[in-house]
């Protein structure tokens, strides 16, 4: 299946909130026709009122036989979701989730034995783009499954595959997770700065620029994060008196994070049980 199987059979997404939207936005951009899409939303924005009016399908009746069902749904509203597509299950039709928690197994028992389903976490990120979304398929969705989900989640960024479901819980604790992490530093960030006399406006905004400056620098440089570091720390200078201070073994920001991401992957897998 490819995404010419796509165009021809359609795509189905239920759900269209931050992250349904965001997908919907990069698909159309990325040049699949709005007549090849069937959108299921109980509260349809004026955007998606706009692209029915050019050809896509909102709230209308279903294709025989979809190429792809995109569950975007919260997953505590997966269950009666799931009850609208029940009938693709079974071989024909790919199963995509963005849902958190929900595994391969859950999906396959309710659609039944043989479905394709590949399992994805994505980020908030996507929203613009600068997503990162790990995923798995099961046996049934194999290789061709895989690489056709992996090329609908690629428009809202990067993709990466696992080798074993049970990684979802980390990724969930890293990268699901690890916006509000960096949204929190920048908190903290400003607030140090208030503290050493800034101006609150001033130090929020010097915060964001910083953060965001240097995550898109780790992310275009050819050098590690680690050798990025050390690029700009002069001996005895003044990142250097600070970091002293967050790379601490035993206070600072890495037996910190471990502590964190640890909580987030337990508390991952007690939701997914």
């Amino acid at each position: 299946m490819d995404m010419d199987e796509v165009r021809r059979r359609g795509l189905v997404l239920l759900g269209c909130g931050k992250m349904g939207s965001a997908l919907l936005e990069g698909w159309l951009a990325g040049g699949l026709p709005a007549g090849s899409v069937w959108v299921e939303d109980p509260a349809p924005g004026p955007r998606l009122e706009d692209l029915a009016a050019g050809g896509l399908h909102l709230n209308a009746e279903l294709p025989e036989a979809p190429a792809i069902v995109l569950l975007a749904v919260k997953p505590q509203m997966m269950d009666a979701a799931l009850g609208q597509v029940a009938r693709f299950g079974g071989g024909g039709t790919v199963f995509v989730s963005v849902a958190a928690g929900k595994t391969l197994r859950y999906f396959v028992e309710r659609l039944g034995s043989g479905t394709p389903v590949v399992r994805t976490i994505p980020n908030t990120p996507a929203a613009i783009g600068r997503g990162v979304t790990a995923l798995i398929g099961n046996a049934e969705a194999g290789e061709a499954g895989v690489a056709l989900a992996e090329d609908l989640l690629s428009a809202v960024g990067q993709t990466v595959r696992l080798d074993d479901e049970d990684q979802m819980d980390a990724v969930t604790a890293v990268s699901g997770s690890g916006p509000a992490y960096v949204f929190h530093l920048i908190e903290a960030l400003a607030a140090a700065g208030e503290a050493q006399g800034l101006p609150a406006e001033m130090a929020m905004k010097l915060a964001r620029a910083t953060v965001g400056g240097a995550g898109q620098l780790a992310e275009d440089a050819k050098e590690s994060p680690a050798e990025l570091r050390v690029n700009v720390t002069s001996p005895q200078g003044t990142t250097a008196a600070a970091l002293e201070v967050l790379m601490d073994p035993e206070s600072g920001f890495p037996p910190l994070l471990r502590r964190a991401v640890d909580a987030a992957t337990r508390r991952s897998k007690e939701l997914g049980s």
